[in-house]
């Protein structure tokens, strides 16, 4: 076989299926509400209670909403031909397996190793990002305060905290893993009373916060562009800084993709799969357009913590905090909702960090199942038939990152794994429809020739910036930082030098898998 056809071997759509029939690896155990539980734990967490609110203050103020709904557009492409694709190759393996049936083995190799990398980090960046809420509760039921070099991650921006590790997050990623190895179906009924939970926190927080908006807290709702950054702490507004800000929240309104992943774990896949791809994206959605209309409308976006200084000219702006939607209701003095927001934010946690460590472990497991890393990753566990061997792994690096890494940078890496994943998502789904027209498909995507090129056009804004035209010429706007940029064209590069030197030559359409491999 030549170099080149090496790269594109592949996998037929029928072998897949054959293959997802036939698997006795992992039990059916997950229905329709479980998996959309997934999904809805996946997409619900950190975006609710701090991305979504910072970036009001730093980018977007009121128009955050708009912010969502530019990000919302390009998910809701994606997550339809992930749907299409859910129905048709039910398979462990999400984007990776589909890559694999319609592009060849490098490009899926690709798709693989940046979302096993980019679900590995999200745990770690969700567990940081809200272990502020757990302390709180934490102090607020016990009086106890960890020591502070336990309370969050070394940031080089702050030298002088005496911050070190974030002990909660750690704690957390390893309990999940545990949770992980020993049966799908416990953790997957844990993890949808937490999502429960989560929702029902979410809610009260809306249903509560309404009573309290002010109208005027939304004008101006697109707040004029900030000609002098410094005086504000880096605040952007203007149509800029809603774009900048879409890039961020993207990190919010994606995560229905792990679902997909639980795909050999499913009772009823073809049919389940895709119903709970739309309906996790749905909901999460709504909650996040509601909550981020009750946080601008309850205080004014720029409004600072101590009341005696200038808004906009804050030590520190309510928004911006590090526990910001307790930070809303204090501002107003409903300092009995913090627990709910705090038990709320909990859940969030333990279910972000449940979904993307499912979706990271059986991302893993594909890949070793067909080759392209060790196939010692592939033996799942002799009593609970789990991926045990990437599950604990992934515990231990996720305890790592969560514990000892700091969050915004990393949320941006996560972003353009994502988003180059649903480029790939798109293209994929269109090719198939062009190649094998008469293939079954128990969802089709609607539109899809408008639909997959628009997610593929606002996935690629949302790396690059937005072409915008003033002061009489064109220029980019928004768009993730070149640092991010270059870091995610090291990553791939570390990926392109497994796959030639390891994947390429051990992958089961090279030879049979043999024992010793």
């Amino acid at each position: 076989m030549g170099f080149f056809r090496k790269l594109i071997r592949h996998k037929t759509v029928a072998q897949l299926q054959a293959e997802a029939g036939a698997s006795k690896d992992f039990r059916r155990t997950m229905g329709v509400w479980q998996l959309t539980a997934i999904g809805v734990g996946a997409i619900v967490g950190v975006g609710v209670f701090v991305l979504a609110p910072n970036e009001a203050a730093l980018n977007a103020g009121p128009a955050i909403i708009l912010s969502f709904l530019v990000a919302g557009i390009g998910s809701a492409c994606a997550a339809l031909s992930y749907a299409e694709f859910a129905g048709m190759i039910p398979v462990t393996g999400s984007a990776y397996t589909y890559s694999y049936a319609v592009l060849g083995e490098l490009p899926a190799w690709i798709i693989g190793w940046d979302l096993l990398v980019e679900y590995a980090l999200i745990v770690g960046v969700v567990a940081a990002g809200t272990s502020n809420y757990l302390q709180s509760l934490i102090t607020q039921l016990t009086g106890f305060h960890l020591p502070v070099f336990l309370q969050a991650a070394y940031d080089p921006a702050q030298p002088d905290s005496g911050r070190g590790v974030n002990l909660i997050a750690m704690v957390v990623a390893l309990a999940i893993a545990a949770l992980q190895v020993a049966r799908t179906e416990v953790g997957a009924r844990f993890n949808t009373v937490v999502v429960a939970l989560k929702v029902l926190g979410v809610v009260v927080v809306v249903v509560v916060g309404a009573f309290f908006i002010n109208p005027a807290n939304w004008s101006p709702f697109i707040p004029p562009l900030i000609q002098d950054p410094t005086a504000t702490g880096g605040t952007r507004y203007g149509v800029d800084g809603m774009l900048a800000a879409a890039s961020i929240v993207f990190f919010a309104v994606f995560g229905y993709d792990t679902l997909t992943t639980a795909a050999e774990e499913s009772k009823n896949p073809q049919r389940d799969l895709p119903l709970a791809v739309l309906a996790s994206l749905g909901v999460a959605m709504a909650m996040y357009l509601a909550i981020s209309l009750v946080l601008t409308g309850m205080v004014k976006y720029n409004a600072c913590v101590d009341p005696s200084e200038t808004a906009g000219r804050c030590t520190q702006m309510i928004l911006a905090s590090d526990a910001p939607v307790s930070a809303v209701f204090a501002a107003r003095d409903l300092h009995w909702v913090s627990g709910v927001i705090n038990v709320a934010a909990i859940a969030g946690i333990a279910s972000v960090v449940f979904a993307f460590m499912l979706g990271a472990a059986r991302i893993w497991y594909a890949l070793a199942r067909d080759g392209l890393l060790p196939r010692w990753f592939a033996k799942p566990h002799p009593k609970y038939h789990t991926p045990y061997r990437p599950t604990m792994l992934l515990g231990i690096f996720t305890a790592l990152a969560a514990g000892l890494l700091p969050i915004r940078e990393l949320a941006e890496l996560v972003n353009i794994g994502t988003l180059s994943a649903f480029i790939v998502i798109c293209a994929s789904v269109l090719i198939l429809r062009i190649r094998q027209p008469n293939l079954e498909r128990r969802f089709r995507t609607p539109a899809l020739w408008l639909l997959a090129p628009l997610g593929i056009v606002f996935s690629l804004f949302l790396i690059t910036g937005w072409p915008w035209f003033s002061d009489g010429r064109f220029h980019m706007i928004g768009g993730l930082d070149i640092v991010t940029i270059w870091r995610f064209v090291i990553w791939m590069a570390i990926g392109f030098a497994i796959y030639f030197g390891f994947g390429m030559h051990h992958s089961s359409l090279a030879r049979p898998a043999s024992a010793d491999d």
